[in-house]
């Protein structure tokens, strides 16, 4: 619409994984840095996969800013829309972008005034995720954030609870100091819009899981690479095809988030990632067997899709397992709170419940397949990397729903 000159872009609360940071462009869509490489993979989407990937919704320009303070100013402006798409070839290095540090919205009443919808600092981006999160129950009590809340304290362990997930604020702060020092203010960036997949939960529970065995893309220096293939030596990812790279479940009995990050899913046995997987279905009263029969038959789904892409290689790809933490009263069950959540103590429930989930592979900025505008190796076959990956999930949940 030409008459929506600017939009307001805010923080996407339920980020669990990844560096880049992602945006919320309106209630149902969020918007990241585009990379040619993802552009080219969902203008060319197999039909077959489409359930399975966020849906596409086209490009979006964003204008920066500093004010007199040195404090950026982000605003999307759909209108230049087309005019922006042939600057693209400008845009293939930029797959960061500015972070706002404070926002305003341009008016477009042509006075050349401007209303301030927000004004962002660090003291006062908590308060964001406050005001932005749909389940307001979670967020009784004030929340704090440190920079090394998802990391470890000094006993090397990891925060049990939070009341929202601060890894999408992390990112942010990060991309903010990097971009404030590698950009002028004048530059336009360009934003893919894409379809936000958890905007119909009310307590959105999140696990990102980074398929196959290799991570590093075609286009990786040789540094990248070795860093990349020592990590997936090092973790799940060489053994199982598939590691958690961030994960926050609604805890019921506490009114809180659990999250953990990819620093924890790094450090996982084969083991630990069984126990956290359990971890992810349970709320902190009962064990969500509702969620197992489903989720079990989407991944099956989606490894009989994977088996039929040939040339298709998803390297650096996640996949999302999601469902909502709000469910009915009479799936609820015990629970001991002097046991740790991680040991499996929670007590099974058989609700008859058949909540709603979700599988969705995002992240393509490292996908090649043959046709791909970017130049890139052209390989035979299915992912195999990737199908091992979905082949031993399906495994462990079949093994937590069998009570093993």
């Amino acid at each position: 619409s030409e008459s929506r000159t600017a939009v307001l872009l805010e923080p996407f609360v339920h980020q669990v994984g990844g560096h880049m940071s992602m945006m919320k462009y309106d209630e149902h869509t969020i918007c990241k840095p585009l990379v040619l490489q993802e552009l080219s993979f969902y203008e060319s989407l197999p039909l077959a996969m489409r359930q399975f990937t966020p849906q596409y919704k086209g490009i979006v320009s964003v204008h920066l800013k500093k004010d007199s303070l040195g404090n950026l100013t982000l605003i999307a402006s759909p209108s230049l829309q087309t005019e922006s798409c042939g600057r693209l070839d400008n845009a293939i290095g930029d797959s960061s972008v500015t972070i706002w540090h404070k926002c305003k919205w341009a008016a477009s009443t042509g006075t050349g005034s401007e209303h301030t919808l927000v004004r962002w600092s660090h003291t006062q981006l908590t308060k964001t995720f406050k005001d932005s999160c749909p389940g307001k129950m979670l967020l009784r009590t004030d929340l704090q954030y440190r920079t090394d809340s998802l990391l470890e304290d000094a006993n090397r362990n990891q925060p049990e609870r939070n009341s929202y997930n601060p890894w999408g604020l992390h990112c942010h702060r990060q991309h903010l100091n990097r971009m404030s020092s590698k950009y002028n203010e004048n530059k336009l960036h360009q934003f893919l819009l894409l379809e936000n997949v958890v905007s119909k939960y009310n307590y959105p529970c999140i696990l990102d899981l980074k398929m196959g065995t290799r991570q590093h893309g075609d286009d990786a220096s040789e540094e990248k690479k070795a860093r990349h293939i020592k990590k997936c030596e090092q973790s799940t990812s060489a053994s199982l095809g598939v590691r958690i790279c961030g994960m926050q479940v609604y805890q019921a009995d506490t009114g809180h988030f659990l999250c953990k990050d990819k620093y924890y899913g790094r450090k996982l046995s084969p083991e630990g990632f069984r126990q956290t997987l359990h971890q992810f279905l349970c709320n902190g009263n009962h064990l969500r067997t509702d969620l197992l029969e489903p989720i079990i038959l989407r991944l099956k789904a989606l490894l009989s899709v994977i088996r039929k892409q040939s040339s298709y290689r998803f390297y650096s790809s996640s996949l999302l397992i999601i469902y909502d933490g709000q469910e009915h009263k009479e799936n609820t069950a015990p629970f001991d709170n002097h046991l740790h959540l991680q040991k499996t103590n929670c007590t099974t429930s058989y609700g008859t419940n058949h909540s709603r989930v979700d599988v969705r592979m995002i992240d393509f900025a490292h996908t090649t397949f043959k046709g791909s505008k970017c130049n890139h190796t052209t390989y035979d076959g299915p992912d195999h990397g990737y199908i091992f990956g979905l082949e031993n999930l399906i495994k462990i949940l079949q093994s937590i729903s069998e009570g093993k």
